[in-house]
């Protein structure tokens, strides 16, 4: 295994997870407000799930999104 090429594939992989899910939560935040079905001062509990096909590997991590 090239260590250097396994830590940049996962770097690489969670950047575009972060990037993109991001991406996708503001515009879901922002069509929510837009068509009234959030107020603007919500905290919205999110969890974000990882699952490695070939490894026993199921992480999940709990948050918040808060609004104001």
């Amino acid at each position: 295994m090239n260590d250097d090429t396994f830590n940049h594939s996962i770097r690489k992989l969670l950047k575009n997870v972060g990037v993109n899910s991001q991406q996708s939560i503001e515009q879901a935040v922002k069509d929510a407000l837009a068509d009234g079905r959030l107020k603007g001062d919500e905290s919205l509990p999110a969890t974000v799930k990882v699952h490695v096909a070939g490894l026993d590997l199921d992480l999940e991590f709990d948050g918040d999104i808060t609004l104001e």
